[in-house]
C-alpha cells in the first residue's frame, strides 16, 4: 500500500487509541500525527443558559441567503483545520440537501449584521442515518456538529454561548443525550466542552507514513 502511494504520504485512521495498534503502526513505519476524540453529555443534567457578548445576538441559518457568509467565516475559523476550512458550496449545500438538515437548529451569531459565529448541531436517528450510537433503543442522539467563531470574537465568550444555544435546543427537542468530536490537538476546546460537562468516551488516531523518495 505504501509503495502504491509513490511520492503522496499515507494516512489511516485507526478506530480507537490502543496499544497494539500503535505498536502495528510503528513497526510499519507510521507516525501517529492526528487524533480525534469523540465527547458526550446527558441533557438531563442542568445546563448554563448562554450569555452573548453585548451587541451579540442570534438567529438561525436562512437556506438561500447565508451560504456564501458562513463559508468565508467558517473559512477564517478553521483556517489551520485540514477538513473543516476548507469546505465548498457544492459541499455545504450537500449537507443542506440531506434528510438531517434542520435550520432551525444551525444558529447564526451577528454584530451590526455581520456574522461573528456559529454552531450547527445536527440529530442523529436511527431512521435518519444511523451514525453514532443512540442513546437507548429507537432514542435519538445530538450533535454539536460544528461551532466556529470569527477571529475577532475569540476571546469573547462567544463560542460558549453558542454552544450552550444549541445545547438548550436540543434538550428543548427532548433528545436524552448529545455528543460531538473535536481534534484532540484542540486544547482550548476540550477544556471549554470539559466545563460544560462533556467526557472523553473514545479516540480515533490518524498515523502517517512519509511519501517515498524518488
Amino acid at each position: 500500500m505504501v509503495a502504491d502511494a509513490g511520492p503522496l504520504p499515507v494516512r489511516i485512521w485507526a478506530h480507537g487509541d490502543l496499544p497494539a495498534a500503535a505498536r502495528l503502526a510503528a513497526a510499519a513505519g507510521f507516525t501517529r500525527v492526528r487524533s480525534l476524540l469523540q465527547m458526550r453529555r446527558s441533557l438531563a443534567e442542568p445546563l448554563p443558559e448562554p450569555r452573548l457578548p453585548d451587541g451579540v445576538t442570534l438567529r438561525t441559518f436562512v437556506p438561500g441567503q447565508d451560504e456564501d457568509e458562513w463559508l468565508t467565516v467558517n473559512a477564517a475559523a478553521f483556517a489551520d483545520h485540514p477538513e473543516q476550512g476548507s469546505w465548498t458550496r457544492d459541499e455545504l449545500e450537500h449537507r443542506e440537501a440531506q434528510p438531517w438538515f434542520d435550520p432551525a437548529g444551525f444558529f447564526l451569531a451577528t454584530r451590526a449584521g455581520q456574522l461573528a459565529g456559529f454552531h450547527w448541531t445536527k440529530v442523529h436517528t436511527p431512521a435518519v442515518d444511523g451514525v453514532g450510537e443512540p442513546a437507548g433503543p429507537g432514542q435519538p442522539t445530538g450533535e454539536v456538529y460544528v461551532v466556529g467563531v470569527n477571529p475577532a470574537e475569540q476571546g469573547t465568550g462567544l463560542g460558549k454561548a453558542l454552544t450552550l444555544a444549541g445545547l438548550h435546543y436540543l434538550r428543548d427537542r427532548e433528545i436524552p443525550s448529545v455528543m460531538l468530536y473535536v481534534d484532540g490537538e484542540n486544547t482550548a476546546a476540550i477544556r471549554l466542552y470539559k466545563s460544560l460537562g462533556f467526557t472523553q468516551v473514545a479516540t480515533d488516531v490518524m498515523y502517517e507514513h512519509a511519501a517515498a523518495q524518488p
